[in-house]
């Protein structure tokens, strides 16, 4: 499993993904799930893949094929929205040549893709990509997307992250959700890829690879963990003896009570006593 995180603001994009790729407790390997297309000075676009494996590197080699045919490919795309188009058809034509063969063997055909970047004078955009081909784009309302184990790492992007959030500021977000995760699912690990893109730049801009020596990443994880306990223990305890404080976990203004269940008579049934059954008189005797 995986889990990657990417967040579109009106400074520019942040990417994260871990490596971890596993197959079963003994059977972990690390492969890296982001790829940067760059061609600096024309745009700048980064691809992000969770599920199956053998599909998400399937996909692309499509896009690779692509280029090879003189097709259509990412690298010729007028914007990033053809781009992600060209993404998705990639998507559909590994489906079409795979999944029959894995449905034979009971697989699922499983992958989900985060595409972001910036083309020519455009905008930054940032793209989810569905195992069917089709996409959803970031808004300002959601300004972020997860594939993989993305449960754990929610609650802090949902809290932090908004569109005027600076790119500093995201990119700790980011980092502070990957450490949920991997605290709590033994299927994401480090290293992990942190990209960091000013919007207009039309290169990558900051770069990380981080493994468990990064001492910022070790500050992050050692820091979040302490003033969480910190501000939980700051917060007050629950009152159940004073209703009539504001206060209170169980206020006066309403009833308090649990719904119960019916009460059933448990008196176990009677049966009729074992019959003894008169021995033979004549059983075992000798002869």
């Amino acid at each position: 499993m995986t889990y990657c995180v990417a967040a579109r603001l009106d400074a520019g994009l942040v990417f994260l993904s871990d490596s971890r790729t596993n197959a079963g407790v003994d059977q972990i390997s690390v492969f890296r799930k982001m790829t940067v297309f760059e061609r600096p000075g024309e745009r700048m676009m980064v691809l992000m893949t969770s599920g199956n494996l053998a599909v998400s590197q399937a996909v692309l080699n499509a896009l690779a094929r692509q280029q090879d045919e003189g097709g259509e490919t990412v690298w010729n795309a007028p914007d990033m929205f053809e781009a992600t188009r060209r993404v998705g058809a990639a998507v559909r034509a590994v489906y079409h040549r795979e999944a029959a063969a894995l449905h034979e063997q009971g697989v699922d055909f499983n992958v989900s893709l985060i595409f972001g970047g910036q083309i020519g004078a455009e905008r930054c955009r940032l793209f989810q990509v569905y195992s069917a081909g089709n996409f959803i784009e970031a808004g300002s309302e959601c300004p972020y997307f997860q594939i993989g184990e993305a449960k754990y790492g929610k609650p802090i992007l949902d809290r932090v992250l908004r569109p005027d959030t600076s790119l500093d500021e995201a990119a700790k977000c980011a980092l502070i959700s990957m450490d949920s995760t991997l605290r709590s699912n033994i299927s994401v690990g480090l290293p992990l890829d942190l990209l960091v893109y000013d919007a207009d730049a039309l290169r990558v801009t900051h770069f990380a690879s981080i493994d468990e020596h990064n001492e910022y990443f070790r500050m992050i994880r050692g820091t979040w963990g302490e003033r969480l306990r910190q501000v939980f223990a700051e917060i007050p305890d629950p009152l159940w003896t004073r209703p009539e404080d504001p206060g209170s976990l169980v206020p006066a203004s309403r009833e308090h009570q649990p719904l119960r269940a019916e009460p059933v008579d448990v008196t176990p049934p009677a049966y009729p006593a074992p019959q003894v059954l008169a021995e033979d008189p004549g059983k075992d005797q000798p002869n």
